[in-house]
């Protein structure tokens, strides 16, 4: 089955849908599905984002653009996740109940509209990595169209930009609370630290990478190829993050590694 046909599969599939809210971060996976939803359902798809402590405005920002560019309905729900301290205590399965918790605030929005299906944008690929989440997704009978037809990231980055959606080339992102390590309590002012250091590396013109929270130590994963880059602006970034209470500043010279702190759990 080619792209082309795949992605008809997913449109009949969305097609036999009634009403469909869109979990939508504004990434990659979930815009192409707003599109797809938006493009078939029209004003039967709506898009909700999630606001939460461990996600940068930036992305917030984005995301509002994004829906705007698709022409979905949009929604922004503000929530308070940290209080939850089967979060905030950061436990390897953090992210089960993190999910937990965001859909379950979807499917009360999703029932206030009067929507029978939620649908979010997990692909085939999302199977390869440790994702707790997935299993809160089917407790809570969330559906995953892109997964159910098989699209992979590059299949969805390749429809994405057939589409012309400004993501297909979007680097692929994280909540901030996947920069601290398993079982290290996250507080509202580490992950302001991550983001603000984040911020001023994405503001030098880095696209992927990840800054991880070691106590005083942040430790920067990018691109081997990027290496120059952080090197040739070692002064300015080594100032701002002490100025953001970081003692040292490492640049990992493995590079960015996808879910690099679930190595833990191997060792």
């Amino acid at each position: 089955m080619n792209l082309v046909e795949k992605e008809q599969q997913l449109l009949s599939k969305l097609n036999q849908m009634n009403r469909v809210l869109v979990a939508f971060s504004g990434g990659v996976d979930s815009t192409y599905l707003a599109k797809m939803a938006f493009e078939t359902l029209k004003e039967n798809a709506i898009a909700v984002t999630i606001q939460t402590e461990y996600v940068p405005q930036r992305e917030i920002n984005e995301a509002k653009e994004l829906a705007k560019i698709i022409g979905i309905p949009h929604q922004l729900i503000h929530l308070d996740a940290l209080t939850n301290q089967n979060i905030s205590g950061n436990p390897i399965d953090r992210c089960f109940f993190c999910k937990t918790d965001l859909f379950t605030h979807l499917i009360q929005t999703a029932n206030k509209l009067n929507i029978d299906t939620i649908i979010d944008g997990s692909n085939q690929d999302d199977i390869k990595d440790y994702r707790p989440g997935v299993k809160a997704l089917r407790n809570l009978g969330i559906r995953s169209p892109l997964k159910e037809v098989g699209f992979t990231k590059q299949e969805i980055r390749e429809r994405s930009k057939a589409h012309h959606l400004p993501t297909w080339e979007k680097a692929s992102f994280s909540c901030l609370a996947t920069r601290i390590p398993y079982n290290e309590t996250i507080t509202i002012e580490k992950l302001q630290q991550i983001e603000n250091a984040e911020q001023l590396l994405f503001e030098l013109g880095l696209k992927q990478f990840r800054l991880r929270h070691h106590g005083e130590i942040a430790r920067i994963e990018v691109l081997p190829k990027d290496f120059s880059q952080i090197i040739v602006n070692h002064q300015t970034i080594v100032k701002q993050l002490k100025k953001l209470g970081f003692q040292y500043v490492t640049l990992d010279l493995e590079g960015y590694v996808t879910g690099s702190l679930n190595r833990q759990l191997k060792s």
